[in-house]
Parts: C-alpha cells; structure tokens; sequence
C-alpha cells in the first residue's frame, strides 16, 4: 500500500447554514447531525486508513484555533492556513506541496470537511481502492456518488459503462473512466442524466498521487502553478507567511473541477454506493433527520402545535410554533431564519446582504 495523505478542505462559511454558521464557527466546526461536529468526524471516519500525522486540514486563520480546539490528535503543523479564500484548486496546490515534500508518489485523498457517509466501512472500501489504483496508474481519481432523485444542486460526472478498446485495465475492479463532466441541471436534465444510467453526482472527493495533481496544476493551471513554485521555495523558510500572502495576491479563485478535471484526460470515476450526503442547505438536513409521527426534526425546547413537516433548531431559547407546514425554523441567540422548505438554498443571499450592510455581529 503506497504512503497516504488525507487532506481535508475546511476553509468554508457555509453561509447556507446561516444563521448557526458563522466566519468563526462555519458549519464543519458545528453539531450539525450528530454529537461530533462534521470536521471531527471527517476525520473520525478516515483514521483506520491514514494515522494522525499524516492528516493536513487547509483551513482560515480565523478558524484555525476552533480547528486546533476540536481536532488536538492533529500536529499543529498540519493545520494549513490559507491568507484569502481561493477556491478548491489553489486550496488543493497549496496542501500538495507540503505532501509532496514528504513523498512525491505519496497518495492524497482529498475530502470537504462537511460530508456525512452511512456506511463508513464501504466508503473506506472504496478510499482503499482507489488510493492503491492512483499509486499504480498516476491518473487522477474521483468519487461519483449513485444518484437516487433528479438532483438539480449537484454537479455530475458520465462515465463509460464498458472496456469496448480494452484501455481501462481497472474496469473489472468497478473504476470508470471519466467521459465528461457536467455543470448543476435543471430538473428536466437532471431527470435525463438519471434515465441514462451512467451519470453520477459529482462528490468533490478526489484521489491521486501528489506528483500528478502538481504536474497536471503545472500543465493546465500555469499561473498557479507559478505562485505555487514560489511557495514550494519558501516552506520551511522564515519569509513562508509573507510569501503565502503575496501570492494569494496574485492567484485567482478557481475550482479543481473547472481548472483541472473538466480539461485533463484519463479520469477514473469510483462509484460510492455508501448514504453520501454534502449536507448542503437545511433542506437537505432535514431530508436525513430522524422525524416523529407529524414529519417534524426538533432539536432543543419547543412546542409545535398543529405543525408538520417542519425542521425546527431552538438553539437556548424556547420556540413554538402553531398551524404550520413544510417550514425551517433556525433560533440562535441575535438571528433567526423562517423561510419554507425548498429556500433554504436562497439563504446565502441573507448572507450577502448582512455583509453589504455591514452587520459584522451576525456574520
């Protein structure tokens, strides 16, 4: 089995999460599904495949501390700090180079901080295969999730059911090659992609070895690239911070799909068959939430009169609700969001405007 890096990816707002998440407590450092925040069981769930020290969380310097707090197995020196956010490519180059220092062929598993997997073990399973197919082949892996609902919030990935040429000499252990990448549809596509069948969700989950990810950065990404030379220079360095920052400057937001997987050739798609989700707006919270007999998730003091289908968080204060329906009810101790089931994606723009208003206590 070749060296293994994870890295996970926790430099997020998750400002659809508003208004529990916040700049300094965003929805990965959060008790969002269970008694564990989502970053500490990210980490819970990979660590039978990857020890501690070879855990990198890429994260803010306003979130680092919380990060530190909650993950304390983790060496310091593993919490990476990006200056600005730039998106997943410049996320994933920057977290490469500290890896590739260590071991070029070492293999990276790259993972958003904030997913939740039902069955941890098949996942692992899968992690497990896909690590051992990235060190033999050097090609870049991803994770494409079998959809169950014409889902218009998720990118997708077709792959080609078949070895008609005898090119994929994985297609017997289930890897895929990638055929193209697709942008979030609208239901009537969506609804075509399931009909296929050889569409996945795209999971934002990837694999390779950190040689490959930094030569296909240098190929297809050459401005990245060349800050991310000038950092590579500086780790270890006493001008490291102040090059970082200079650079993030200099780099562009860009996403590792746009930038890197939409364009390269040769992609392996594993399938995840393993209760995926991204927890992604609080419609999607309430999907996986366990119900009672009206439909409704309570969490805290409450008292729901005449009231179905209803995700309800109190936070310390007491909330009641009379003669409603299909709502997400959200308290914290200075906001609170109502809105109905089926908006809680549109809870970003609250976000956007809090922040043009300036009302920094409730960002």
């Amino acid at each position: 089995m070749p060296n293994v890096y994870a890295v996970i990816m926790a430099g997020g707002v998750g400002s659809r999460f508003w208004p529990r998440s916040r700049e300094k407590s965003p929805k990965q450092l959060l008790e969002i599904v269970n008694k564990e925040t989502m970053i500490q069981s990210t980490v819970k769930r990979i660590s039978d495949l990857i020890e501690p020290k070879n855990i990198l969380i890429v994260t803010n310097k306003l979130q680092k501390p919380m990060v530190m707090k909650q993950l304390p197995q983790i060496p310091t020196a593993n919490v990476i700090v990006e200056p600005q956010v730039r998106n997943t490519a410049p996320c994933i180059g920057l977290a490469s180079l500290f890896v590739h220092q260590n071991d070029p062929e070492a293999v990276m598993v790259v993972l958003p901080s904030d997913h939740i997997m039902q069955d941890e073990e098949e996942f692992r399973r899968v992690l497990r295969l896909a690590a051992w197919v990235a060190y033999e082949s050097g090609k870049l892996i991803t994770v494409g999730i079998q959809p169950s609902r014409p889902e218009t919030g998720y990118g997708y990935i077709q792959f080609i059911d078949e070895d008609a040429d005898h090119t994929n000499p994985y297609f017997t252990r289930g890897v895929y090659k990638v055929k193209t990448f697709a942008e979030k549809p609208n239901e009537a596509t969506a609804r075509q992609f399931i009909d296929s069948g050889d569409f996945l969700w795209n999971s934002g989950m990837f694999i390779w070895r950190a040689d490959a990810i930094l030569r296909e950065i240098r190929h297809l990404l050459p401005e990245l690239d060349e800050e991310l030379s000038k950092i590579n220079d500086a780790i270890g360095t006493d001008s490291y911070d102040q090059v970082v920052e200079t650079s993030y400057r200099m780099i562009r937001s860009i996403s590792i799909d746009y930038g890197v997987m939409e364009k390269t050739k040769d992609v392996y798609v594993i399938k995840g068959n393993f209760g995926w989700s991204d927890v992604g707006s609080w419609d999607e919270v309430y999907r996986i939430a366990g119900k009672d007999e009206h439909g409704n998730s309570v969490t805290g003091r409450t008292h729901l009169q005449q009231t179905k289908n209803t995700l309800v968080y109190a936070g310390d204060k007491f909330v009641a609700t009379i003669g409603v329906e299909d709502l997400i009810v959200i308290a914290t101790d200075n906001a609170v969001l109502v809105c109905r089931q089926g908006k809680s994606q549109e809870v970003k723009e609250i976000v956007d405007y809090l922040r043009r208003k300036q009302m920094n206590d409730l960002l």
